[in-house]
């Protein structure tokens, strides 16, 4: 049974002053353990330096001096190091740490003169890549041979999958009762990182802030402990995420880890950067890994991917919520773009229908720019409400293709500039333009949105575009994309949980974090 992994944040400032401060933050923040990279420090004097962050240290402490040729800072002899090393230990450091590469050295230089009460940490970093199963089995078994009382083999992830390799190995070692420390570094290994305690990693890094990564790929400490809930994570916690490319930038995290938790469901929900859609649900097809929210450029290909799928996903042709149907394993596609953008236009023209004549959408003209697959969901779901549907695109092809589809009218981008047959239309921006960090581009002049009633950008991030801030200088009616954000989210919370969305806690949640 997989149990609480510890968190270690790095110390890495330059000087012992820096890192007793460090040191204080860590624990102040909830951190479990807190690694002292000695070769971090401009200058170092081992009796005195180890003496004055070893003394009065607030937290149980590993001590790593890492050298140059492993990742780490210092390019001096291993006397010199091997000797710092069996002084912390002699000061009573709860681990240390040394390379595989020097192992056997160590210990033989440890010989008769090492100090009970310590760990010996012995690690692998691999910078590259992350080896077969087999190699990463080959070199556990050559990590313990040498005497270490907890594995670390760090590896770097080229694509999501690889990580599973690691879990596996992770696994097989907790049956076998040894300890291990197994991460995959690199913006795609991050999962490696969170979901340790799931599978009995012992003990996890988290950096200080953003800046103060030890490795790449690691992840703050107070994200680890309040987005992803580490604490919380266990053996059965069900894994959620948004797979994407990119996707650094998601709120989804945040949102559905917040909801997650207020319900009391026993679920985390990662970033999750996918190259490779279809190989990546054929890696992680367990059950465990439960459901994901699609954003680009996978939705077409979660479509491709779904045994079933809800009747309208077959109309827009993207799915932006998958889920693994327990009684089964069918995957399930859905979309809930399409309800989030409708439902927060109609509720917006419904409030302010003293400003806007005749509050629904039927027979009115809708907008639409971008034929992608927010461009396909808005159009189907505006169709739907009776409206007389425009798309509007760069490429003029684009448009008449969704235009056939939905039984529109298309016209080009250009064009749209001087398009104003009748007062009181709608606009939705469905593309990118405008989003951060191009906060200065518009898809449409401030002159032409006059013969608008009211204008929805999709974009979340800034909340006000630009294209909305021109909207609202003429007086025409907004409705931003946290409002979609947040109702697709809503949306995607129910069909993962089956339970009712905490839609003031997840809009609340959204905006602060704006």
């Amino acid at each position: 049974m997989a149990g609480v992994s510890l968190v270690c944040v790095p110390l890495v400032g330059k000087s012992v002053e820096q890192m007793l401060s460090e040191m204080a933050t860590a624990t102040a923040g909830g951190a479990d353990v807190a690694e002292i990279r000695l070769d971090h420090l401009a200058s170092f004097e081992p009796r005195r330096d180890l003496d004055l962050l070893l003394r009065n240290r607030p937290l149980p402490v590993l001590v790593t001096y890492r050298p140059n040729w492993e990742g780490g800072e210092y390019e001096g002899d291993d006397g010199w190091r091997f000797e710092a090393l069996l002084l912390a230990m002699e000061l009573g450091a709860e681990y240390v740490d040394i390379e595989l590469k020097v192992a056997q050295e160590f210990v033989d230089f440890l010989s008769g003169k090492r100090p009970d009460g310590t760990k010996l940490i012995v690690s692998s970093h691999n910078y590259q890549s992350t080896p077969s199963i087999e190699d990463l089995s080959i070199l556990v078994a050559r990590i313990q041979a040498v005497g270490a009382d907890i594995v670390k083999i760090a590896t770097t992830a080229v694509d999501i999958t690889d990580v599973a390799r690691m879990f596996k190995v992770m696994v097989h070692c907790q049956g076998q009762q040894v300890p291990m420390i197994g991460l995959v570094m690199g913006d795609r290994g991050l999962m490696s990182r969170i979901l340790c305690p799931k599978f009995g990693g012992y003990l996890t890094f988290a950096a200080l802030s953003t800046g103060k990564e030890s490795a790449p790929g690691q992840p703050s400490l107070s994200d680890l402990l309040d987005i992803y809930n580490i604490k919380q994570i266990k053996a059965d916690t069900k894994v959620y995420g948004v797979v994407g490319k990119p996707v650094a930038h998601s709120k989804g995290p945040i949102i559905h880890g917040t909801a997650f938790r207020s319900v009391g469901y026993n679920a985390v929900y990662l970033p999750l950067l996918v190259d490779d859609f279809e190989s990546f649900l054929s890696t992680y097809s367990s059950p465990d890994f439960a459901g994901f929210s699609v954003t680009m450029p996978h939705k077409e290909a979660a479509l491709a991917c779904s045994d079933e799928v809800d009747p309208i996903v077959k109309y827009i042709g993207a799915v932006n919520t998958l889920i693994k149907r327990p009684s089964d394993g069918k995957l399930i596609g859905y979309n809930t773009d399409y309800t989030g953008s409708i439902s927060a236009i109609e509720t917006t023209l419904q409030v302010f229908s003293g400003k806007v004549p005749g509050a629904s959408l039927a027979d009115r003209i809708f907008v639409v720019i971008g034929a992608g697959g927010a461009g396909k969901a808005l159009a189907y779901g505006a169709r739907e409400k009776g409206a007389r549907v425009v798309i509007a695109n760069r490429t003029y092809e684009r448009a008449r293709e969704l235009a056939n589809f939905v039984g529109g009218q298309a016209i080009s981008l250009a064009d749209l500039e001087n398009f104003h047959p009748e007062e009181g239309m709608i606009l939705a921006n469905t593309t990118s333009v405008g989003m951060y960090p191009n906060i200065h581009d518009t898809p449409l002049s401030k002159q032409a949105l006059k013969s608008y009633a009211l204008v929805f950008d999709a974009i979340y991030n800034p909340t006000l575009t630009r294209l909305l801030r021109e909207a609202e200088e003429l007086g025409v009616t907004i409705v931003t994309g946290v409002e979609m954000f947040v109702r697709q989210a809503m949306g995607q919370f129910e069909i993962f949980t089956g339970l009712p969305a905490p839609e003031k806690l997840m809009r609340e949640t959204l905006l602060n974090f704006h």
